[in-house]
Parts: structure tokens; C-alpha cells; sequence
């Protein structure tokens, strides 16, 4: 056996030959050598081919920047993958709604890129770009039960942290610059906490003390501290199974038969600066567009025309700049659809409104103030124009509070005849009445009104607009004669009854009416 395997080994490097054909798909052969076969009679080798093996494996050039920005999001994908039956139950989840999904994908293609490159500027993942998908399906104007607003969802107080505006003009919560440079300060402490970005993750949707607790308690129990094994609420639990579903999408859409919309990997907005005093309508008109897409580019505006303090940020399209600067320099503010005005000193809303050529309740009801609300000098209004289009058209930006500046008197007190019905003697019911002032809201009044009548020991409350100038209220007629009986100041008592068959009997005590509040909530 061992001379047959030399003599194999022997022929090999004699021959020194792998003889190949010029074409790839030609069989590499090993030839035999004439040698062996004349030599101790040993036969040679059976000759055998060896076929080449090519296996293509993609590359990527990344000194090339892709056209595409779905191709740039999944090249700077480095989260580490969640595979659990939760992420595969969301997947089914989205892909059973192919419709909500295309309009959050069409939705985000005014934001996306701004995210995507800020994620790469400061180093981070780009799976966060699709956090906005989960957060608010990419609505700028989404608002929680919690009062989260924005496309990151920030609460009042965690805005105010990270500095976002919010005040009667603005809500920086949902400028989506001003939001994204928020959230993604906020990602990147909460890494830099917890140095996992999964458990980061949970602590941007559940508290960053909750998800450290849940992380001590498992440790100190022995059990593992990664996100899949802390013990949360249950929308806690879907949050990171949600982002891992919309990637493994993103990164495979043909996979599960969806089609993302193209995207190109160039800025869709651009800011832009102005002195002149716009309102969002006469932007969309200098800049060629429609309201909606300026609205979608400028949620944080809270009101139809911009603040007046200073220079004016205005976020528009990147197709449409050059026509917007260039309107801009021949644009005349008096033709503008909004407006404001600061009151003068000594002039009020009325002489506001005689000057500007608008009723005072139409100026009223546009800047949220009430019949009764009192402004004074410096107090700036907006002004609407006549054109009825742009009204409706931004009618959700129409405030319904006044801006700090408005004084809001109290309700005058109302005088109300409280009436308790009661059993007097011999069985007889009897009314006692008293003047009660409230200040109660029209709900609690409502309340009142619908007591029973008639019944004893029910109240009947009924408004009496002038009170009377006397201390006490008639009472209501009781006997069966028709007489009314009189009422003392909080109690109704009964005058003794004449002497006759009874008069050795001393008098009944007088009834007394149980004093009540009146009931609120």
C-alpha cells in the first residue's frame, strides 16, 4: 500500500504539471507520468479534474455615495439584530398593512435625509432613523394621551430639557430640526448610560430609571440583564421588536413583496432666512408651492403668521429656493394673507379692529380671546386677510387660548334660590328657600337644574338673575287654602296654631331643613 501512495505522491511533482485550458470552464487535469508506468510495473494513476468554484460575493464600494437613500440607510446599519417572536409578529403585522405602510414610507421622505445625515455626522446608527416610524408613523402633528408631540415624541418637561421652545407662537417639540437634534443628544446619553443600544432604546420609551432599575433587579436575581429578559410593560416590549421589524423590511423589501418608494440621496429642504414678515401662506405662494407642504416642513409654527422677534427661519423645499429668494425681493408685505399688530398705548381691541377694517368679535375669535378677555398696549394680534381660502386652509393654527398678555376676569357671582322641601306638621310638606351665591361652571349648573322637584328632602335650585332687595325669599304656597306661608331666614317654622280643641297640648318643635353644599366634582 505505502510504494502505491509514494508512487502517486512521486508522479505528482514529477510531472509538475496542471495543465489548464484556456477557457474558465475547462476542467483542470492532473497527467500522469510516462515514468511510472515502465518502472516496477506500477500502472499509472487514473487521471481526474478538478472544476473551479466560483463564488461571487457583493461588494460594496463606499467611496461611492448610493443615489438611492434606502442603499445609504442599510450601509450604516450596526445595531445588533433582535431575533425573538415578537419581531417576527410585528413583521406580520406591517406586511398585513401594505397601505399604512407606503404612507408612512411617503411620509418620511421629506424627513428622512436630514436624520440620516445628522446619524452619520455624530457617529451613530442609522437603524434610529426609522425610530420615527414607531414614535409617530412620521406625523410631525401626532399628539399622545400623554401630550408627546412631534415626530420624536417629546413630553413638556423632557423638551424643556433638551431646550425645545414651547410657548404660544412655537413648539420647537415638533420643528423637525430642532426636534431631531434633540433626540438624537438625548439617544447618545442614554447609550452612553446604559452602553447598549437596545436597553437605549427602551429607556427613550419607558425612562432611563425604569430600564437601570429592571437592569439591577435581574442582576441581583441572577438572571440576565439584556433588553429580550428585563421584565416591562407591554408596550415597552414591543418597542425595539417594532424598529427591528422595519429594518429587516428596509434591508430586504423583496423579501416580504414590498416596494419602497425611491428616495434620492439628496436634501429635500433647505432653511432659509428673512427680515421680511411672512406668514406661512404667502410663503407657499413665494415659493411656488402648497400650504400643506410648507405646513409639513414648518409643523412648529403654531400660528398662521410667524413670530415677529427677530430674523424669520423658513424651511422649504430645496427645489423651489431659487423661486423663493427671487419672490422674496419683489414680494410687498401689505399683500401678505396674515399679519400682526401691536396694540398702541390707550387703544384697545375695538379701535384694533375699526382701524384695521375687521370686526372686533372676527379679531377676537382669530387670537382666542374671549368677550370679556382685557389686552393692553404692546399686546400684538394677528390679523387675517380677506382671502377666505387661506382661512380655512389653516384653521387648525388658530389659537383657542389667549397668548400670555390677556387678562381673563372671573364670572360674576350668580344668585340662585335654593328651595329644600321638607315635612312639616301633621305630615305636610312645606318648602323653605334661601339666596345661595355661587361661582360654578355652566356643568356643574346644569347639574343642578335637573334635581328633582317636589320630592322631600331634594333641593331645587333655580337662577334668579336680580336678587331681590329683600333678605328673605317668599316661600312657595303649601296648604291646601292657598295661603303662602312665610319663611324664616334659613328654616321654615310653622306659627303655633290658634287655642281651641288642642290648646292645653304644647306646640309641635319646628322642622328644620338640613343645609347642604351644593355638589361638585
Amino acid at each position: 500500500m505505502y510504494p502505491r501512495v509514494i508512487a502517486l505522491f512521486l508522479s505528482i511533482f514529477a510531472s509538475g504539471a496542471l495543465q489548464a485550458d484556456d477557457s474558465a470552464e475547462s476542467p483542470l487535469r492532473l497527467d500522469p507520468s510516462p515514468m511510472l508506468s515502465e518502472a516496477g510495473g506500477l500502472q499509472a494513476p487514473q487521471a481526474f479534474e478538478i472544476r473551479e468554484q466560483h463564488v461571487r460575493v457583493p461588494t460594496i464600494d463606499l467611496t461611492v455615495e448610493p443615489d438611492d437613500l434606502w442603499e445609504r440607510i442599510r450601509r450604516g446599519f450596526s445595531m445588533p439584530d433582535l431575533n425573538t417572536d415578537l419581531v417576527t409578529d410585528r413583521q406580520i403585522y406591517y406586511i398585513n398593512r401594505p397601505g399604512a405602510l407606503r404612507q408612512i414610507f411617503t411620509r418620511g421622505q421629506r424627513y428622512l435625509y436630514h436624520i440620516v445625515d445628522e446619524l452619520e455626522r455624530r457617529g451613530m446608527p442609522t437603524e434610529l432613523a426609522l425610530l420615527p416610524m414607531v414614535e409617530s408613523a412620521f406625523n410631525p402633528m401626532a399628539l399622545s394621551s400623554a401630550q408627546a408631540s412631534g415626530l420624536w415624541q417629546f413630553i413638556p418637561s423632557t423638551g424643556k430639557s433638551y431646550n425645545l421652545e414651547q410657548n404660544w407662537w412655537v413648539d420647537e417639540r415638533r420643528d423637525v430640526i430642532a426636534s431631531t437634534n434633540a433626540a438624537l443628544d438625548y439617544l447618545q446619553t442614554i447609550y452612553e448610560m446604559h452602553g447598549d443600544w437596545h436597553l437605549a432604546l427602551a429607556s427613550y420609551n419607558w425612562g432611563e430609571g425604569a430600564v437601570g432599575r429592571a437592569v439591577v433587579k435581574n442582576r441581583a436575581a441572577g438572571l440576565p440583564t439584556e433588553y429580550q429578559h428585563l421584565n416591562m410593560p407591554g408596550e415597552t416590549r414591543y418597542y425595539v421588536p417594532k424598529l427591528q421589524a422595519l429594518k429587516n423590511i428596509v434591508a430586504q423589501p423583496e423579501l416580504f413583496g414590498i416596494n419602497l418608494p425611491h428616495i434620492p440621496n439628496r436634501p429635500y429642504f433647505v432653511t432659509v432666512e428673512s427680515r421680511v414678515a411672512l406668514d406661512l401662506a404667502t410663503a407657499a405662494r413665494l415659493a411656488e408651492t402648497s400650504v400643506d407642504e410648507i405646513l409639513a416642513l414648518n409643523p412648529g409654527y403654531k400660528r398662521p403668521v410667524l413670530p415677529t422677534n427677530g430674523s424669520q427661519s423658513l424651511v422649504i423645499p430645496a427645489s423651489k429656493v431659487e423661486a423663493f429668494l427671487v419672490n422674496l425681493s419683489r414680494h410687498d408685505p401689505a399683500s401678505a394673507s396674515w399679519r400682526t399688530y401691536a396694540l398702541r398705548d390707550g387703544e384697545g381691541l375695538e379701535g384694533a379692529a375699526d382701524r384695521l377694517g375687521i370686526s372686533a368679535t372676527r379679531l377676537r375669535q382669530v387670537n382666542g380671546l374671549s368677550p370679556r378677555a382685557r389686552i393692553g398696549s404692546g399686546y400684538t394680534l394677528i390679523v387675517p386677510s380677506e382671502s377666505e381660502g387661506d382661512r380655512i386652509t389653516l384653521s387648525n393654527l388658530i389659537p383657542t387660548k389667549p397668548q400670555a398678555g390677556a387678562v381673563e376676569p372671573p364670572p360674576p357671582p350668580r344668585t340662585l334660590i335654593q328651595r329644600t322641601v321638607v315635612r312639616g306638621k301633621n305630615g305636610r310638606p312645606m318648602v323653605v328657600e334661601r339666596k345661595v351665591t355661587v361661582q360654578d361652571s355652566s356643568a356643574s349648573r346644569d347639574r343642578t337644574e335637573k334635581a328633582d322637584k317636589g320630592k322631600p328632602g331634594k333641593r331645587v335650585v333655580e337662577e334668579r338673575e336680580k336678587p331681590s332687595a329683600k333678605g328673605n325669599a317668599k316661600a312657595a304656597p303649601a296648604t291646601k287654602a292657598g295661603k303662602p306661608e312665610k319663611a324664616d331666614k334659613p328654616v321654615r317654622q310653622e306659627k303655633p296654631e290658634k287655642p281651641g280643641k288642642n290648646a292645653g297640648k304644647p306646640p309641635a318643635p319646628p322642622a328644620k331643613a338640613k343645609a347642604e353644599p351644593p355638589k361638585r366634582r
